[in-house]
């Protein structure tokens, strides 16, 4: 009984979100999923999902504070989409997700920064540390080539490189959390080549930290 509610909850909640992204902007979006569904769908993935795009929509806030920080995360992610042409940019609830194809970033089973990720990780720094009252999640993800234990290390040694580099470029240790996932979490079938080179990806989630959280209620209680 209890497993239909929430089945329930979910569909009636992603359901609302369909509607929403249909006719609102991103802003009110991070308003809407805090408030109408992100209660019940953070309150799922807390419970085990610490992907990026699992930590973005569970740490929503929603209402006017909500949108508050879904309207700053609008500049943030137009300037990503400007500097980081190669790279997929989505807004997500009230945060960003941005998708780097490893190819961009890697030699196929390596996990050494190529010449090309160097520039694209460049320009991500460089946004990163102007907004800086944010979070980030650095996510690794592999094809299932190889050992499932190869390929746990090889994403969890890419999500560190790429938070080292991003280290280095200035981008505080205290607000990045670092994962690699393997194979465990293919965005497309690992059936084909296309699909593989897919799934071989870094994510990297950009969330408001508490002190963005809390001057968005502040502005929000001063409306």
């Amino acid at each position: 009984m209890k497993t239909n509610k929430i089945l329930s909850l979910l569909l009636i909640s992603f359901l609302t979100l369909g509607i929403i992204s249909c006719k609102t902007s991103n802003a009110l979006k991070g308003a809407a999923i805090g408030g109408a569904a992100g209660g019940v769908i953070g309150g799922v993935i807390s419970g085990g999902n610490n992907t990026a795009t699992g930590i973005i929509i569970g740490s929503a806030i929603g209402g006017s504070a909500g949108a508050i920080i879904g309207s700053e995360m609008d500049k943030q992610a137009k300037e990503l989409e400007e500097d980081l042409k190669q790279a997929e940019v989505e807004r997500v609830g009230e945060g960003i997700k941005v998708t780097f194809d490893s190819g961009l970033l890697f030699a196929i089973d390596k996990s050494t920064l190529n010449p090309t990720s160097k520039s694209n990780l460049d320009s991500l720094a460089k946004t990163l540390n102007k907004y800086p009252d944010t979070n980030i999640i650095i996510d690794g993800h592999t094809d299932n080539s190889g050992t499932e234990k190869h390929n746990l290390a090889l994403s969890m040694d890419r999500s560190d490189v790429v938070t080292s580099y991003l280290k280095n470029l200035g981008v505080s240790s205290t607000r990045i959390t670092t994962n690699g996932f393997g194979e465990s979490l293919p965005k497309a079938s690992n059936e084909t080549a296309d699909g593989r080179s897919q799934n071989r990806r870094v994510e990297i989630g950009i969330v408001a930290n508490e002190k963005m959280k809390e001057e968005a209620k502040k502005a929000e209680g001063g409306k």
